[in-house]
């Protein structure tokens, strides 16, 4: 996160709160992140947050990504397991696609869905990946969607998933173990959200 000097009581459990003065000072911090296991995130502060996201970004190769919190007629939520992680379905925006068409492609690309309904915005999260030597800074953009559990599930081997399921709220608690910690808040919004079918 990248604000305002925070209130040491508004910094979240296993996060680290920083200032940043200098560009050069940020990579030093976010290997703090690779070093220390149980740091779940920073909230890095100083003058100008605008010019820290800017001193931010600058290495990274941007991605826009769009996926789906899909539900189903049981009030359950789907999943993919990829690289033994628990996921989300999404995916890379090809160039000229709108944001939610993007989604529901990729969602019915990497789960087999048929019967898919758009249901409106959910959330946007950001984490930073490795390939090829290259480093990305990628943005995805949440819907939640509505599903159905009669269409039958298949898993997009091509893409690296193994598994493709609908969660129960058991389910979904195991997922918050083995997932990404970006993750955990497009989770918690789809729990939230009164739109989805209970």
């Amino acid at each position: 996160m990248i604000g305002e000097q925070p209130d040491p009581r508004a910094v979240p459990y296993h996060w680290l709160a920083m200032q940043v003065d200098d560009a050069r000072e940020l990579p030093r911090m976010v290997q703090q992140l690779s070093k220390h296991a149980q740091l779940r995130g920073l909230w890095l502060y100083g003058e100008g947050p605008e010019r820290i996201w800017d001193w931010f970004r600058d290495p990274y190769t941007f991605v826009q990504a769009a996926g789906g919190a899909v539900t189903d007629e049981h009030g359950r939520l789907l999943a993919i397991e990829r690289l033994g992680q628990w996921d989300l379905p999404k995916g890379k925006v090809e160039p000229g696609e709108v944001l939610d068409e993007a989604a529901l492609r990729e969602v019915k690309e990497e789960c087999g869905l048929v019967h898919l309904e758009l249901v409106g915005s959910l959330c946007e999260t950001w984490h930073t990946y490795e390939r090829k030597g290259r480093m990305h800074l990628k943005r995805t953009d949440w819907f939640l969607m509505n599903g159905s559990s009669a269409d039958q599930l298949t898993a997009q081997h091509e893409e690296d998933i193994t598994d493709v399921r609908w969660m129960d709220v058991a389910g979904v608690e195991e997922m918050r173990r083995r997932t990404y910690p970006s993750l955990v808040r497009v989770i918690d919004a789809w729990a939230a959200d009164p739109r989805r079918p209970a």
